[in-house]
Parts: C-alpha cells; sequence; structure tokens
C-alpha cells in the first residue's frame, strides 16, 4: 500500500540514498523523538557512555507520554518488593498476552515484561526518579497492582523528569527540529538524517544508528479513516505529532508493518471539557449509563474498549456515574481534579435529580441502579462488590482515539524487519513507531502498554546498540 493511500501529509517523509552525506554534526546515535520512548533511550545510551542527539519537532518534549496519566507497568520492581507485592514477569506476560487474546507478537511480550522492571529501578537508582505502586484498586486485566506513577502522578512530571535526567547525563537534545529525510546507502545501513528547522532550513547530522521513537499515526484523519474505521468520527486526544512519518519511511524502505488495527482508546474523555477522567472510578464500582437510563457493557474490561461502546450509544455519549466513595477515591488523581476544577463533575442528590440530568425515566434509572449490587447477576458479566449510594455522581463523557499500537514490524531487540523477516542493522523502532504488544484490535490494550512499549522498547533498543558498539570495538 502506497503513502499516499495512508493520506500522508503533502511533504512526505522521504528515504534518501547515498553513499555518504554532508552533515553538520556526527554522533553514534540519533533517536527521532523526546517523548518517554526516546528519553529512556538517550539514559541508558549515556549510561552506558556513547554520545546521542535526540531529536523534537516541539519547542519542548511532551508528544503522547505527556497527555498519558504516566502510568508505567512493570514486575518485580523495588517498588512492588517495598510495597509487598508478589509479581513475576512470567506473570506479566500471561497478563499481556491474555488481554490480546493471544495475538500479540510473543518476542515482544516477552521482552517488554522482563525489560520493564529493570528499566524503572535504573532509573530510580541511578537517576533519582522516584516510582510508586497505585494502590487501592486493579486496572484491567492486570492480576497483581503493578503500575508505576512518579508522585505528581501525570504524564507531563514523568517527561519532567525523563528530560532532566538525560540533560543532566550528557544526551544533547535539539527541540524544533523536525525529520524530514533518512539516509540510508545502497546496504541499508544508515548514514544519518535531515531535519527541518522553523525558518524552512534543513539541517543534517551523520550517525551509525537510527532510532525512530517519533509516533504513531492517530493524528493523521485519513490513515485513521482507512485503518481504523470505527474510531473516524471519534475525538483524537492524543499529540498532534502523531502523522504516520514512520509508517511512510518503513513503506519506502520496504518494511514490514504490523497490528495497524490496534489501538488505545478511552471510553472516559469529558465533554465539552476535553479532560481524561481516570478508569479507576470504573474499576471502584463507577458505571456507564447511556442517556435512555442503561448500562451497555461491562466497564471492567478495559478502558480501551469501551471507546468503541460508548462512541456507539445515543449521541456518541454516556455517563460515569458513581457515590461519594468513589469520589474520594477519584480526586487523589490529578486528571480527575483538572477535569472537576473545569466543571465536568455534577452531584445528584437523589435518583429523580440523576435521571433529570442525564434525560431519563426515573423507574428505568432506579432498574438500572438496582442491580449494581453484589447479590444480583449482571446481565454484562460485571461482579460487584457494592451498591452505589445517594448522593450520586456523575460525568458526561464520550470515547476518543489516545494512540495507534501498529507500526514498523521489530524483532527482539527493537531492530526494523523487513518484508521477508530480515532486519536493518542500524535502524531501530520502538515506542509509538513500532508494533506493540496489543495486538491487532482496540479490546487487545491492557493497561499501560503504551508507556510499556516506550519505557521497555526505549531500553531494549539502547542496549542494541550498546551492545554493537561495543563488540565492534
Amino acid at each position: 500500500m502506497s503513502s499516499s493511500a495512508f493520506g500522508m501529509h503533502q511533504r512526505q517523509p522521504t528515504i534518501v540514498r547515498a553513499e555518504r552525506m554532508a552533515a553538520e554534526l556526527e554522533v553514534p546515535v540519533v533517536i527521532v523523538g523526546a517523548g518517554a520512548c526516546g528519553l529512556v533511550a538517550a539514559i541508558a545510551l549515556r549510561d552506558a557512555g556513547i554520545d546521542c542527539v535526540v531529536l523534537e519537532r516541539d519547542a519542548e518534549p511532551s508528544g503522547s507520554s505527556a497527555l498519558s496519566s504516566g502510568f508505567i507497568p512493570a514486575a518485580g520492581t523495588a517498588a512492588q518488593r517495598a510495597a509487598g507485592i508478589d509479581d513475576s514477569v512470567a506473570l506479566f506476560e500471561s497478563d499481556i498476552a491474555s488481554k490480546a487474546r493471544g495475538t500479540a507478537a510473543r518476542r515482544l511480550v516477552h521482552a517488554y515484561a522482563k525489560a520493564a522492571g529493570p528499566a524503572l529501578d535504573q532509573l530510580q537508582s541511578a537517576h533519582g526518579i522516584v516510582f510508586e505502586v497505585l494502590d487501592g484498586f486493579l486496572y484491567p486485566g492486570h492480576s497483581v497492582r503493578r503500575m508505576h506513577a512518579v508522585r505528581e502522578r501525570t504524564g507531563s512530571a514523568l517527561m519532567a523528569q525523563l528530560e532532566r535526567a538525560a540533560i543532566n547525563i550528557g544526551a544533547t537534545l535539539l527541540t524544533e527540529a523536525l525529520v524530514r529525510e533518512l539516509w540510508l546507502n545502497a546496504n541499508d545501513q544508515v548514514l544519518g538524517l535531515g531535519y527541518e528547522r522553523p525558518d524552512g532550513s534543513m539541517e543534517h547530522v551523520a550517525c551509525s544508528y537510527i532510532l525512530l521513537a517519533c509516533n504513531g499515526f492517530g493524528g493523521n484523519p485519513k490513515m485513521v479513516e482507512q485503518l481504523l474505521p470505527e474510531m473516524r468520527d471519534a475525538i483524537f486526544a492524543g499529540h498532534a505529532g502523531n502523522d504516520g512519518s514512520a509508517i511512510s519511511w518503513g513503506q519506502q524502505l520496504g518494511a514490514r508493518l504490523a497490528d495497524l488495527g490496534g489501538y488505545q482508546g478511552h471510553g472516559s474523555w469529558a465533554v465539552p471539557q476535553g479532560a481524561l477522567v481516570s478508569w479507576a472510578l470504573m474499576m471502584d464500582g463507577g458505571v456507564q449509563i447511556n442517556s435512555l437510563g442503561e448500562r451497555f457493557h461491562d466497564e471492567s474490561h478495559g478502558y480501551s474498549e469501551a471507546s468503541v461502546q460508548v462512541l456507539a450509544q445515543p449521541g456518541g455519549i454516556a455517563w460515569n456515574v458513581f457515590d461519594q466513595t468513589t469520589l474520594t477515591l477519584a480526586r487523589s488523581f490529578p486528571d480527575f481534579r483538572d477535569a472537576e476544577n473545569a466543571g465536568a463533575l455534577k452531584s445528584c442528590p437523589d435518583l429523580d435529580a440523576l435521571a433529570a440530568m442525564l434525560g431519563c425515566e426515573s423507574a428505568k434509572l432506579g432498574k438500572t441502579l438496582a442491580a449494581v449490587a453484589p447479590e444480583v447477576e449482571d446481565v454484562h458479566g460485571r461482579k460487584f462488590l457494592r451498591t452505589l449510594q445517594a448522593p450520586y455522581f456523575a460525568v458526561k463523557v464520550t470515547g476518543a482515539l489516545f494512540h495507534t499500537q501498529g507500526g514498523l514490524d521489530i524483532d527482539e531487540n527493537c531492530r526494523v524487519m523487513r518484508q521477508d523477516g530480515s532486519v536493518f542493522s542500524s535502524l531501530l523502532a520502538a515506542g509509538g513507531a513500532a508494533r506493540g504488544v496489543s495486538g491487532n484490535a482496540v479490546w487487545g490494550y491492557l493497561s499501560g502498554n503504551g508507556l510499556l512499549s516506550a519505557v521497555a522498547g526505549g531500553t531494549i533498543a539502547a542496549a542494541t546498540i550498546i551492545t554493537d558498539i561495543q563488540e565492534s570495538k
């Protein structure tokens, strides 16, 4: 399939074939994208004494990582042990595979589950990034508590700490540098790349290795319409840099693509405020109810597939309904407090008030809430631990597309693969640029898979480059 069929922007990312290139700068490694993946890779490279340059299209590092909640799943970490949590790589691997119903690439599931824990421990012990394990509830699909976050519990705070660590250890970060060209010779060896500055001028950097840690395609409407038709009318709540550049480069190189139907949606995007509302509300006992006063799915299955369920409701909206117990938990999350401060939270003293706000009949809503009880067999298959008690609280939400989970196919070392299964020895990809571990559909996304791919993938890619460089000496 051609890049034009995928709807790339008029000025497309380009592959330049040459035997040599003139450049203003030369370093061993260039990383495209300063999200969590790129910064983690840069930190690991500098830990090994290898120089690298990170090129970021924006004025400051952000990407999908900064827009996320910043929760990273990992097994066997120091933070888990300190909290008395018994976890293992094998259990984590099983949970990832089970959520994707066995469709995720086994080699990556194993590699990422194995790499994530040591990566977080290294960031904490060597760079002072302290991780805490989220307490009080399990995210969908996880057997134990393994969601790690910095103290602030936001993606932006995580990014700030990763950027600081990368700069402190000597990584070079160039912002407002939009990569347009990848340069390779006739033997597919990386020569370097060209990037555009805000004034339209092009600059070049020569290197021996390139790590694509740049983007998915969620911000490219034509690609979304073609590859993810069920989300063509959904709000895109991700980063505009997700324009599919990595896929375009891959197509020009004859690289293999995989899992292009996989993505992370979210069924809890507050409208009209445009804010993420934590799925912890659902896992703590909250429910989603449509304007007819009906529940329509098992909320415990996950927030990604919930995006499609919510979009299928009248008007493409639903209401997150919960009580005071859950509200107390919700207010421990910065994203919920932001949504509340923006006016998303509605309070209803009784059933009649809640029904009036939803625009449904009180009697019908009463039957729906009466079925939210431990002793009732739920028609959707969910098991409730308690009933909801007045006063009720509600947030109006829709389904949104956050980021894609498909892209360049990679081996377990994060080297980009050709159509025949061979690899490009010096071109690597991870994070949003590569296939993830969610399989080829929305339901395969296990909570945290995006940052898992970023952190574990960035760590593995760096380790691959480090080994190559050390063995070549």
